[in-house]
């Protein structure tokens, strides 16, 4: 029987990834948790609770326990921790195991306390934090030690982070509280405004994905969705085009771009030169929003690239940490035990 020692948490507003090496990533489910009133006990955690989110009786509530990258709920952070801890490692394993845990560039101490002593509380034996952009950097195969520079922007659910890395450490970042939620919620509120048609987050979601685009396109893209039309307030049906969702999230991609420009602008000389040489990295889930690379470019100037398999960058930086755990521990980790 194989015990489990060593675990990576991609933990995510959206999504949160769990890698065991050896074995790969074992779970992708949502970073949800339901809770039944009053009493909070623990209903669902994960692909079960996101079913149950806008179509719960009065006494559920579901949850995303992270805001904008970050632990706003304790309690429920903990439980969902303790699930996919227990899940990825099984019912019989005795050992405590070490995690590896993502956390945003900007996070404040209490936020870093908060995620130690939930993921410690949740069975962790030592708990390492490490910022979003060496793992997502990690996880693209940009070689952080090196003396160049190089630019990754990982973007989530709640988070943009940009960051420029040399010598294994992050030279200059900015942290954005906008993501591909805010994306979602851009769909809903042009398509309330524009039609009169209020829909839900998770048709929003899916038209994002379906059809959602960051430049206008003359080959344009369509997809009927289904809403409550606010004016008779009946179900009423619509096709919407990809250049009315590049329309829609245009504002936050602008943001972006200001973002990345603000780190150039701090970004030492010689490490921006590398970037504009190389170009930009691009990791996360939403990143893979069509046109990315073609709005950054004529946004800022520079080449960007969407990393492989860009939703799993994070989780594949943990595994690279996990793997050479004795070597990272000297350099990019800080262990708080027990």
């Amino acid at each position: 029987m194989m015990f489990i020692r060593k675990i990576g948490i991609d933990l995510g507003t959206t999504n949160t990834l769990v890698f065991l090496p050896d074995r790969g990533i074992v779970i992708n489910e949502p970073t949800v948790v339901a809770l039944r009133n009053p009493g909070h006990e623990v209903l669902a955690v994960g692909a079960e609770a996101k079913e149950m989110v806008g179509r719960t009786p009065d006494d559920i509530v579901t949850y995303r326990p992270l805001k904008d990258g970050v632990i706003a709920e304790y309690y429920v952070t903990r439980a969902m921790l303790k699930y996919f801890i227990a899940k990825s490692i099984g019912a019989w394993n005795l050992i405590r195991p070490e995690v590896v845990i993502s956390v945003p560039a900007g996070i404040t101490s209490t936020e870093y306390r908060a995620v130690m002593n939930a993921a410690r509380e949740a069975g962790a034996k030592e708990v390492y934090l490490v910022k979003e952009p060496l793992l997502a950097s990690l996880g693209a195969g940009i070689p952080i030690h090196s003396a160049e520079g190089n630019m990754i922007v990982n973007i989530g659910g709640g988070t943009t982070e940009v960051a420029v890395i040399s010598l294994g450490g992050i030279v200059a970042w900015e942290s954005l509280r906008v993501a591909g939620n805010r994306f979602d919620l851009a769909i809903m509120d042009y398509i309330r405004k524009k039609y009169g048609l209020a829909i839900g987050e998770t048709s929003a979601e899916n038209i994002k994905i379906g059809i959602g685009t960051a430049v206008s396109n003359r080959n344009r893209l369509e997809m009927k969705v289904r809403g409550r039309d606010l004016r008779v307030g009946l179900p009423r049906d619509l096709v919407v085009n990809s250049n009315e969702i590049a329309e829609a999230v245009n504002p936050h991609l602008m943001e972006i771009g200001n973002a990345i420009q603000s780190v150039f602008n701090v970004t030492p000389p010689e490490l921006a030169a590398d970037i504009m040489e190389k170009g930009i990295i691009l990791s996360g889930g939403s990143s893979q929003l069509r046109d990315l690379p073609e709005f950054l470019k004529r946004t800022l100037g520079v080449s960007a690239y969407v990393a492989e398999d860009a939703i799993l960058c994070v989780a594949k930086g943990t595994a690279t940490i996990l793997g050479h755990l004795d070597v990272y521990k000297r350099t990019l980790l800080h262990p708080v035990r027990r």
